[in-house]
């Protein structure tokens, strides 16, 4: 990145520029991938990437907020998206006080809530009050125990509805941006047309003004399961594993540490 975005430059990329957003939680990570990201998600996602959770519920305020600091510190110069965890927001006098400590306790530009019309309230209080968001819409992960698994949306004319419903409420209260999961692509399509605000995608097809992966899954590090909306660019995990296997080896061998290696 030459030069961090903006919230106002974000909001004038759409329909001029396709963003690129990925996650990462840690300054290693983020510094690797900061040349090439518009925007980095400190996705709640860490749950299952880095802690072996099965879902996202259980991460926590203060390990958002330690691993913000850790990729505001690698990509200073990225504009960061702190998620806000399940449990956090459950009312708008809530979610002020948590997004509060996210805002002075990290450098984090701005938070993501997940919710439409149900969260409007939220996320018009906290824009009211100097907390910039983007949303997120469509197939929530914090929903998935109530709705008994990762469900695409968008499949019914209701749903369809509901969805559109739910990027206009976000977008007239304040978000600046969103984020759109596991949705029908035409859906998805019909929700970045009925904004003004960049809808970015993540299992949501191509007609949205952006992408989001999560790093483990587009690096291939990550094996439990690959969603069908993940593209691996790397084999990561063989490669990893390859590597570590060729140290213990030369390790055995005691062909490591050579002379070069040696003070």
């Amino acid at each position: 990145m030459s030069k961090k975005l903006t919230i106002s430059s974000i909001k004038q990329a759409k329909g001029v520029k396709s963003l690129v957003m990925i996650t990462a939680y840690d300054a290693l990570f983020s510094q690797l991938v900061s040349e090439s990201a518009d925007m980095i998600l400190v996705g709640d996602s860490l749950n299952m990437s880095f802690a072996g959770k099965s879902d996202t519920i259980s991460a926590t305020l203060d390990q958002m907020i330690y691993h913000t600091n850790a990729v505001c510190l690698g990509a200073p110069n990225n504009f960061v998206i702190c998620d806000m965890p399940f449990g956090t927001y459950i009312n708008k006098d809530r979610a002020l006080d948590n997004a509060i400590k996210v805002f002075q306790q990290t450098k984090a530009d701005c938070v993501k809530i997940e919710g439409g019309q149900d969260k409007a309230d939220v996320i018009a209080h906290l824009t009211a009050n100097g907390i910039a968001v983007c949303g997120h819409i469509g197939l929530l992960p914090q929903s998935v125990r109530s709705e008994g698994g990762y469900k695409v949306k968008g499949k019914t004319e209701e749903q369809r509805a509901s969805i559109i419903a739910d990027a206009k409420a976000v977008e007239k209260a304040g978000a600046f941006c969103m984020v759109i999961e596991g949705t029908k692509a035409d859906v998805a399509k019909e929700v970045a047309e009925a904004v003004s605000i960049p809808v970015i995608g993540i299992g949501a097809g191509a007609d949205v003004d952006g992408q989001v992966l999560v790093f483990s899954d587009m690096l291939g590090l990550f094996e439990a399961f690959t969603p069908k909306f993940v593209k691996k660019y790397l084999d990561g995990a063989t490669l990893v594993k390859n590597a570590v296997k060729e140290y213990a080896d030369e390790v055995a061998t005691k062909a490591f540490p050579a002379e070069e290696h040696t003070y």
